[in-house]
């Protein structure tokens, strides 16, 4: 018998060896092949998704950091450092500790800034990239459950900035956490209950930031690599969505290989977000809990203002009225085993505008395609003129937030514009309610506006300034005709018609399907039709839109 003889690739280098032991163990080339052609497309919008992306990755690595010197302790302790103000100050461990990474651990200070612009980032690129998914429809099928994973990271990214943001245990933070416990108090019959069980007795208790600290470091980060993970995954699984263009379509992807043009362009950019992030982080101070000295629940303090993301909900807390219409929003409830306080006007603004606000990011995706009845897959997205009535609902959300969030400065709208605080009120009270009708009115408005400007260039070409004189004396604008790709993104989109109530199988419309007629009118009863083949070869033989060429259409003058 002969022997079987196997020949094996053997690299050169020292490198290549050790880089083919490890493939030929865990199979890497070919997990490279696999992702390294998936295809990307190319648009400067949907970098705010790889913003967030990068800044998570800093926050891991500047929280790591601070862990090593941070001590999550209630305990009580006399202030002995390097800030010479509060020398001698009762405080806790915890901002003692605080204290000492800011003043005493060399690049502490600059580590405590970079992770606090790095969170604040991290949650505005999520809420704008949430933002651009929306606005250009990136959220139908076969995407729900990514918007919905979407969702989850927009409140989980909330939930760790102010976990984070409670940890120092300064004034300003225990102002924060004070506003939550008395939420959680005007929870009927089982507030109290939780509140001592998360404080650890009567606020401010003696766990709340140990328990603060689990949750920052540990469980909630952990959550958000898994939805990170899942994330990624399905738009591995789905590929992604592309702007509409000659030669895209629900079936392709037209842009760049992940490798090596998206990995180089990816790494870069790490590094100018890690820049900028560092930047920021030496420049500009954020977060100075040296001028605030340690919390003490007993004065009240004025003034204090929640990082941007938790404001919209404590500006919802400040435009409560405490009566409404005569009638008060405190009521005292007897049970068999006590009376029991029901605060309305603390439960209220805490848990129904966020609560509309979630309930409508997370069914949205479903209740469009239960309006369109279009079930199909979507991989080529939007633009945001060209579905004017979701964009409008878009603005009207934008405005109720930006609303909530500038009530959370109310008192300080009226100190430095020298107003008075009850204007201020009562101004944001109204825009409250008629802002988002305001705004989805204007917004629809323009949109229509845009898309009646878009037919019109597409069937009559781009002016030009260039006048001419015809033969039987009339003045006329020569027009330059625009190239297919501009043309095609201004007639190429679908423009659904209002959709009338289908009767059942014994021919009777049924509520739902009136409800559903009447949302369908509500989308689409005002909509601009795409410029027709037909309409586009009629519009162009016309006289004044002879074609010229584009390179020109700067030059005006005037002939005969």
């Amino acid at each position: 018998m002969s022997a079987v003889t196997e020949t094996t690739y053997t690299p050169e280098t020292s490198v290549g060896r050790i880089t083919n032991f490890v493939d030929e163990r865990v199979g890497g080339s070919g997990i490279l092949r696999e992702f390294g052609r998936k295809v990307f497309p190319d648009h400067w919008s949907f970098m705010f998704g790889e913003v967030a992306l990068y800044s998570f990755v800093i926050l891991l690595l500047s929280g790591t950091f601070l862990t090593f010197f941070f001590d999550p302790s209630m305990a009580e302790t006399h202030y002995n450092g390097s800030f010479v103000p509060l020398k001698g100050v009762e405080m806790s461990v915890a901002y003692n500790s605080s204290l000492n990474i800011s003043f005493d651990i060399r690049g502490g200070l600059f580590m405590r800034q970079v992770h606090h612009w790095a969170a604040l980032l991290f949650v505005a690129s999520v809420s704008v990239h949430m933002l651009r998914v929306f606005f250009t429809g990136a959220f139908r099928k076969p995407r729900e459950m990514n918007w919905v994973v979407g969702g989850v990271l927009v409140i989980l990214s909330m939930a760790a900035g102010f976990t984070g943001y409670s940890l120092p245990d300064d004034l300003l933070s225990g102002n924060g956490l004070r506003i939550i416990d008395g939420v959680i108090k005007s929870i009927p019959i089982i507030g109290t209950y939780i509140s001592f069980f998360l404080f650890g007795g009567e606020f401010p208790g003696t766990h709340i930031i140990g328990r603060l600290f689990t949750l920052h470091i540990l469980l909630i980060p952990a959550v958000i690599l898994l939805m990170i993970a899942i994330h990624l995954f399905m738009v591995v699984v789905h590929k992604h969505t592309q702007y509409p263009g000659p030669g895209r379509n629900d079936h392709n992807v037209v842009g760049y290989p992940l490798g090596p043009v998206y990995a180089a362009k990816a790494g870069g950019f790490f590094f100018i977000v890690f820049g900028v992030v560092a930047f920021m982080a030496a420049a500009f101070t954020i977060n100075p809990i040296w001028n605030y000295g340690p919390y003490d629940p007993s004065p009240v303090s004025a003034g204090t203002q929640p990082d941007w993301y938790i404001g919209w909900v404590d500006g919802a807390l400040r435009l409560m009225p405490g009566w409404l219409f005569g009638f008060p929003l405190e009521w005292h409830i007897p049970f068999p085993w006590g009376v029991n306080t029901l605060t309305l006007n603390v439960l209220l603004p805490a848990l129904v505008p966020a609560g509309i606000v979630f309930t409508v990011l997370f069914t949205y995706p479903w209740l469009e395609r239960w309006i369109t009845r279009d079930n199909r897959e979507h991989h080529v997205l939007d633009r945001p003129r060209n579905a004017p009535t979701r964009t409008a609902i878009g603005m009207a959300g934008f405005v109720f937030y930006c609303v909530l969030w500038a009530a959370a400065s109310s008192d300080l709208i009226a100190t430095h514009f020298f107003v008075s605080l009850n204007d201020v009120t009562y101004w944001l009270r109204g825009l409250f309610f008629l802002g988002p009708i305001l705004a989805f009115i204007a917004t629809k408005r323009i949109a229509l506006a845009l898309q009646r400007k878009d037919r019109e260039i597409a069937l009559h070409g781009r002016e030009t300034g260039r006048i001419v004189r015809l033969p039987h004396g009339e003045f006329i604008e020569v027009h330059a005709q625009l190239d297919d790709y501009k043309r095609y993104k201004l007639v190429g989109f679908e423009s659904p018609e209002p959709m009338p109530g289908i009767p059942n199988s014994k021919g009777i419309v049924t509520k739902s399907e009136k409800r559903r007629a009447a949302l369908s009118r509500f989308f689409f009863e005002d909509r601009v039709a795409p410029a027709t083949p037909a309409e586009l070869e009629a519009g162009h033989g016309h006289a004044e839109h002879e074609a010229i060429d584009p390179a020109n259409h700067d030059a005006k003058s005037i002939s005969h």
